[in-house]
């Protein structure tokens, strides 16, 4: 790559995600782009990435946009070998002539997901959460009151002790 800032753009579907394996990421229309600063022996990386991903409603599982806009910076070096540990500078063996820039988008992108992935509230699907709130315990029943539960005769005997200090 020649010295200077060189530019690229890629679009991520349903077949880059099937390609790194994603069991999160259902399908998605993600436009990337990368700017690269070449100085030396040194690569100033640049990722902006936005668009929607697909994903699976942890609540009622069909299926739901989650918007995406980040950015992420980078730098790769070269190194006596292949070093990650830090989170702002990837160093590159010196043999390599090439650079695979798949991993750091698909990890960006996969940092995005919320823990929990669920609906805006009223727009699950109707019924499933029916079948959901049907087989919820405790809904529709009345709870005993505390003293009409069956209690464990050595429990009750401890509690007469505590009730007698």
């Amino acid at each position: 790559m020649p010295i200077g800032t060189q530019s690229f753009e890629y679009h991520l579907g349903k077949e880059f995600f099937t390609e790194m394996e994603s069991s999160d990421i259902q399908d998605a229309d993600l436009n990337v782009k990368l700017s690269v600063i070449h100085k030396g022996d040194i690569y100033d990386l640049n990722f902006d990435i936005k668009g929607e991903m697909t994903l699976i409603c942890d609540r009622c599982l069909d299926y739901m946009q989650q918007p995406v806009d980040v950015e992420y910076h980078i730098v790769v070096k070269y190194g006596d070998e292949y070093c990650d540990d830090s989170d702002e500078v990837l160093e590159i063996p010196e043999n390599e002539n090439y650079f695979n820039v798949a991993d750091l988008i698909y990890d960006t992108v996969s940092l995005e997901i919320p823990i929990m992935h669920v609906h805006s509230d009223g727009e699950c699907n109707e019924s499933m959460s029916e079948v959901l709130r049907k087989h919820q315990v405790g809904v529709g029943v009345e709870l005993e009151s505390e003293e009409e539960q069956a209690i464990d005769p050595r429990w009750a005997k401890l509690k007469e002790l505590s009730e007698n200090n």
